[in-house]
């Protein structure tokens, strides 16, 4: 039997937590963590390298184990739970997305920038063929006016998205801001409204909160904020406050707070931390993703991580500007040596 939802929780950490890891998981750990969120009621998880379907490449960073092995392994185990991918055009092809279909996915994200909404309209239309739901996304939502942000989901609605989301890549967002945008792209579309929070400013639950209090009825989370940056809004977290208030998402809460324990924190490098880095991810209102690589080029140039990412705020990089940060980094490291 089918449980009651108000609000659909995608569950991200099988993708989003594969930046943590520099794309490390094993066949073994996404079978283990699937059967779990499954048996919980999860009615959506998220499968793919951090980048999505072709992420796994030198600038993105390789997958341990190829994705479609693990997205055929989960699709397999997922009973009642359907499992999604990540497809940016441009980084993951239709043939990517098709395999994916063959081999069983139900749901796919396509994702554009929040200015190039234009660019996943053959992404969108082939999706809609394939028989998939198809979920159009707009990353880093902060860097466009409210006017623009609806716009552009209008195009996506008008490929034939299911959903469209507002993804806040850099936890970058202020509640007054995700409440602005979110009543907006509800008067403005006929289709359900998405909201995807990244925590780097300890605000993600609380945005989703009032993105669902403004019409989203459909929002990730990733166990024990397992994602990119300081990762995102805390599925067992979410889950919990959104039962007090009466909203159902027919997720068990006792299994998520279990699965949380048991099987994904000890996946995690370390536990999620809104440290001096992450912080300034949100404040310079960058793509979370960016943070292992600025790390890595600040220590090879003996940089400040800091002022890479605030120069990478500064730039307005997007997804796709990885080689950047080592720009940066090295133009820094001049910098510094030719000071008095």
């Amino acid at each position: 039997m089918t449980p009651e939802r108000d609000v659909l929780i995608t569950e991200v950490s099988l993708r989003d937590g594969s930046h943590a890891i520099a794309h490390q998981f094993t066949l073994e750990q996404v079978v283990k963590a699937v059967a779990a969120m499954r048996d919980a009621g999860i009615p959506y998880i998220e499968v793919s390298h951090g980048e999505g379907l072709g992420g796994s490449s030198l600038q993105y960073g390789l997958s341990r184990t190829d994705e479609m092995k693990l997205i055929e392994a989960a699709v397999s185990i997922r009973g009642e739970s359907r499992i999604s991918v990540l497809v940016i055009p441009g980084i993951g092809t239709i043939a990517d997305m098709k395999q994916a279909a063959e081999l069983g996915v139900e749901s796919v994200h396509i994702g554009t920038h929040v200015t190039e909404a234009d660019v996943s309209a053959q992404h969108i239309h082939k999706a809609k063929e394939l028989g998939l739901e198809t979920i159009g996304f707009l990353m880093m939502s902060h860097m466009a006016p409210v006017g623009k942000l609806v716009e552009q989901a209008k195009l996506m609605e008008s490929y034939g998205a299911d959903a469209v989301y507002m993804y806040d890549s850099a936890g970058a967002l202020l509640p007054n801001q995700v409440k602005e945008r979110v009543r907006a792209l509800r008067q403005h579309l006929g289709i359900d409204i998405g909201f995807h929070g990244h925590n780097n400013l300890s605000l993600a639950v609380a945005n989703t909160l009032v993105a669902i209090e403004e019409g989203a009825r459909r929002v990730d989370g990733s166990i024990r904020c397992f994602g990119a940056g300081g990762g995102n809004a805390q599925t067992e977290v979410l889950v919990a406050v959104l039962e007090r208030m009466g909203i159902k998402t027919g997720i068990n809460l006792y299994r998520i707070m279990d699965i949380a324990e048991e099987i994904i924190s000890p996946l995690m490098a370390s536990p999620p931390e809104i440290t001096r880095d992450i912080l300034i991810l949100g404040y310079a209102g960058v793509y979370s993703s960016f943070l292992l690589h600025a790390k890595r080029a600040a220590k090879r140039f003996g940089v400040d991580t800091r002022d890479i990412l605030i120069e990478l705020g500064r730039r307005k990089t997007v997804g796709g500007q990885e080689d950047l940060i080592v720009d940066i980094a090295a133009e820094l490291a001049r910098m510094q040596h030719s000071a008095p």
